[in-house]
């Protein structure tokens, strides 16, 4: 990894590649990876129905509505939108507008952003460190069990994922050449990664940051213009949409949910931002009782476990993403300590601090949250990961004729190889061969690094097939059984199903007959009911086709709509139904007046399992 180490590469293999032209192997085997992916994140695919019908239903009112296309609304009347900004149903909304929506269509565009990501973190990998670490970093990535759970999935972080792996590539061309222009692309990627998932977006950019003050090849007054005009292009890319908002009149537009003030710059800097970090609820209860996150003492494995500085190894997210984190700090300090004396230009180096950065400051900020967190959040650390892992590996092993790469290599490969069995050990039922296939591939192909790998070209490549099987066999199999699996919810989970229980992702929806969805379907009214939560409101949209009213939002503390308001609804005979039900009526909310109003004034009858009220005369 130092110069004389790369001046010894192997023809073929990384660094040297990384500035030749590819051999006529290079194409078929990134075609042959971009398939693969591709199979492993449609493979099964609507088997998850619509997923998180919370977000489906805010995709089928956006292609009913353009207003609520616009802003993100849960229902096509445009009471209030969901809790995150639009972007990702920006897209998904926009898929299923051109083919009709589906399950498929509500699914589809994450499993094509995860396809794009694979290709484009080999991409960037590639530039700095050739095609062979580039094809590690895609593949690695690919097969992270969390990556196969949120491609094929309709959250927001699948967008996320895809916009800062792009920021990735376009801060590492920019260092190439000091260029303001790519510098600037990575700040607008960064800023449509905001409007996706707000200020997780900015968790990778110290990393974008540091590793272009320290490698671009220009003069130090250069890059800080140059660093400064990528944040001007960060702020303008997230804060036109903010401005729109704000400048729209309010009766004109949604409420925006999960807010305090109908803002969504309150919402980015409280319930999605600050309050995340530090759990404050910014008014909307983030836990358990008293605002407490369900988990963050006791474990619980949907809020992320105990927060600290193991919480990337437990039992929240270590089978999530961590199978290859032991290994990527192993050689994130290799990397960093053997490019300690190279120019400040050098291109390994500044792709490790990049890589290196966004993973470390990510993973650091997950562990410490002590607000909302859970474990499929850790898609968008993945990539840094990967990369890390290929790059400092592959440079290992071009510098394995000398003692201390290899020592530093057969760290890395006995250190995923033990992380591998004690993930799998987690999960005793399940394939118990396989940890035990791992653990002695680990030890026998660690053993033979640390001694020196004989200089013959049969032994080498098997040698370097076994130790990559040691390090990707359990993440591939986990990632293979998550792909296998139906999800819904939203707290989807990776990995072997241990029981059905609500908050796992599997079985966390509504309850909604057939009947009650049959009833609604054949309204006319500007909205076919209204009931308690948006939860409960998006269940009943996607079972009728219909508008429905969430009243409160998520959690049923968003004033919206208020009690006038709705008697107004009402009154203007835009309401046909209100549906007892769903979870809600937090503080400052106004779902348990309206309940309280509407029992008080219209007689119930009940439609399958539920209790309805009639608004019309």
């Amino acid at each position: 990894m130092t110069t004389a180490l790369v001046s010894r590469a192997e023809p073929g293999h990384a660094g040297e590649d990384a500035t030749k032209p590819p051999g006529r192997w290079v194409r078929p085997a990134v075609f042959g990876l971009l398939a693969a992916t591709a199979l492993l994140y449609f493979w099964n695919l609507t088997a998850s129905g619509y997923g998180n019908s919370f977000y489906a239903a805010a995709v089928q009112s956006g292609t009913q509505d353009w207003k609520a296309w616009l802003f993100g609304s849960l229902d096509a009347g445009n009471v209030l939108t969901v809790d995150k900004p639009p972007a990702a149903l920006w897209a998904t909304t926009a898929f299923a507008r051109v083919f009709g929506f589906s399950s498929f269509t509500v699914l589809a565009p994450q499993a094509l952003m995860g396809v794009a990501s694979v290709g484009l973190l080999y991409l960037t990998v590639k530039r700095t460190s050739g095609p062979v670490a580039g094809l590690f970093a895609g593949a690695a990535f690919a097969v992270t069990p969390v990556a196969a759970l949120m491609f094929k999935f309709n959250n927001p972080d699948a967008l996320l994922t895809l916009l800062l792996v792009a920021g990735g590539y376009c801060t590492i061309r920019a260092i190439e050449k000091a260029s303001p222009r790519w510098l600037a692309f990575a700040g607008v990627a960064v800023g449509f990664g905001f409007l996706t998932k707000m200020m997780q977006a900015f968790l990778v950019l110290p990393a974008f940051g540091l590793a272009y003050l320290i490698a671009a090849p220009t003069t130090l007054g250069k890059r800080l213009l140059h660093l400064f005009g990528a944040v001007i292009a960060v702020v303008v890319s997230a804060g036109w949409f903010i401005a729109l908002v704000d400048l729209w009149p309010t009766e004109s537009r949604p409420y925006i949910g999960g807010s305090d003030g109908d803002s969504l710059l309150e919402l980015a800097l409280g319930y999605n931002g600050l309050g995340r970090i530090f759990g404050m609820g910014g008014g909307v209860m983030v836990g358990g009782p008293g605002g407490v996150v369900s988990g963050s003492a006791g474990g619980n494995v949907g809020f992320g476990g105990e927060s600290g500085v193991t919480r990337m190894f437990g039992a929240s997210f270590g089978g999530e993403v961590s199978w290859l984190l032991p290994a990527a700090l192993i050689g994130l300090v290799a990397g960093l300590w053997f490019t300690r004396r190279a120019a400040g230009t050098d291109r390994t180096r500044a792709a490790l601090i990049l890589w290196g950065g966004w993973m470390l400051v990510t993973s650091l900020v997950f562990s410490f949250m002590s607000g909302i967190v859970h474990p499929y959040y850790a898609v968008a650390l993945a990539p840094s990961i990967a990369a890390v892992v290929a790059i400092s590996g592959t440079s290992l092993w071009r510098g394995r004729a000398h003692l201390a790469p290899r020592v530093f290599l057969s760290l890395m490969i006995a250190a995923g190889a033990v992380w591998s069995y004690i993930l799998l050990d987690r999960n005793v039922d399940w394939l118990p061969a396989l940890r035990w296939t791992i653990a002695g591939l680990g030890l026998v192909t660690a053993t033979i690094v640390l001694v020196g790998v004989p200089p013959m070209r049969k032994v080498v490549t098997v040698v370097a097939t076994a130790a990559v099987l040691t390090v990707g066999l359990g993440t591939t199999a986990f990632s293979v059984e998550t792909a296998s699996q139906a999800h819904s919810g939203s707290i989807p989970i990776s990995g072997p199903a241990v029981d059905d229980s609500p908050g796992m992702g599997r079985g966390m929806e509504e309850p909604t007959s057939a009947e009650i969805g049959a009833v609604l379907a054949a309204t006319t009214t500007k909205w076919a009911a209204a009931t308690s939560s948006s939860q409960a409101a998006a269940s009943l949209e996607l079972a009728s086709g219909k508008s429905v009213i969430g009243i409160g939002g998520w959690s049923g503390s968003d004033p919206a709509p208020t009690l006038a308001e709705f008697r107004q609804y009402v009154a203007n005979g835009d309401i046909t139904y209100y549906v007892e039900g769903g979870r809600g009526g937090g503080p400052g909310g106004g779902s348990n007046e309206i309940a309280e109003w509407v029992a008080g004034n219209f007689t119930a009858t009940t439609v399958g399992e539920q209790t309805v009220y009639r608004l019309l005369p």
